[in-house]
């Protein structure tokens, strides 16, 4: 039997010169002595800030060092032929009080020359919004390099981006190369790559507490964008209780929204993959073979690829996205 169990990790806390408070008043995450509180990395393999167990035996151990002891135990089989010992996902809730920089991630191809590092394709679940708050993703037109830099070199930036409505419960899908950003008034969930490579577009002239602009990367994003447009940019689901709605499925990762009212069995013996539970609204314990643990709304756990029978016991219900590698 392994001795791996559901694992919950240790969260991080980052501010930022957009972040708020709702990271401590909306989801009850204390984030201490930080003036506020722009994203919290709930599950991450990143070499600069690796997860640490929080719960359990195995408590204090890194993520890191957890993938190269049990392998594909821990992520699969596939996953770990494919990733090897970094773990493939990032998790994060982002609670955005003001406007974040316009900005796009390279993709695989690119990151890889550049950086040695993975691309960055991600999406969005909006967890609680302000009224009128408003998000980026994509152009509003098609352009290429030389269209697109004719706006931004005079000013007109805005004028080419697709601005869309965002409130709870709506998902964004963002591919490597999208232009995007995260409008004021958001708290969101992100399943991304891992990966931390982000290259600033514009940021609305902003500058930090020492007076200093932050640093803009022009010409790395010139190769980075994808300058097509595109009819949706929403992400278009249909809400059902009590059963699982698939929400997005790329070659990265796959994640649905599971809204249940009550208790229900996972049976997980056909998936390659460890699964990921983000719980976005509710609470539930989580009952398998290796143990039991408790998440509540703002919490996140990782089921390891060696349990495979889960039992989600709730009794006023939950919300969570289940996210996996296919």
């Amino acid at each position: 039997m392994s001795a791996l169990y559901p694992l919950q990790f240790k969260t991080i806390f980052k501010d930022k010169i957009w972040g708020g408070q709702k990271i401590k008043t909306y989801l009850h995450k204390d984030f201490g002595d930080l003036p506020n509180c722009g994203e919290t990395w709930e599950i991450s393999g990143v070499k600069t800030d690796v997860s640490v167990v929080a719960n359990g035996p195995l408590a204090g151990e890194s993520l890191a060092d957890l993938l190269e002891q049990h392998k594909d135990e821990l992520v699969g089989k596939h996953v770990y032929d494919h990733f090897g010992n970094i773990f493939p996902l990032l998790v994060k809730f982002i609670d955005a009080n003001d406007d974040l920089s316009i900005q796009v991630h390279p993709n695989d191809e690119l990151a890889k020359k550049r950086h040695n590092s993975f691309g960055k394709t991600e999406m969005w679940y909006i967890i609680e919004s302000d009224p009128g708050s408003t998000l980026i993703a994509g152009f509003n037109q098609q352009l290429d390099e030389q269209k697109y830099l004719q706006a931004l070199n005079s000013g007109h930036i805005m004028d080419i981006l697709n601005k869309e409505k965002a409130n709870a419960d709506d998902v964004f899908f963002l591919p490597a190369g999208r232009v995007h950003t995260i409008g004021k008034g958001l708290l969101l969930a992100e399943i991304q790559q891992t990966s931390d490579i982000t290259y600033r577009i514009y940021d609305f002239d902003r500058v930090d507490d020492k007076g200093q602009k932050r640093e803009l990367h022009t010409e790395l994003a010139l190769a980075a964008l994808d300058y097509n447009v595109y009819p949706d940019y929403k992400t278009e689901y249909q809400p059902k209780k009590n059963e699982d709605v698939r929400l997005v499925k790329c070659p990265y990762f796959t994640t649905n929204v599971l809204d249940y009212t009550h208790g229900v069995s996972k049976d997980y013996s056909s998936l390659d993959s460890f699964v990921i539970y983000v719980c976005v609204a509710g609470a539930l314990t989580v009952k398998c073979d290796g143990g039991e643990a408790h998440l509540k709304m703002g919490e996140c756990l990782l089921i390891p690829n060696a349990i495979n029978k889960i039992e989600l016991v709730t009794e006023g219900g939950f919300k969570m996205l289940e996210s996996y590698i296919e």
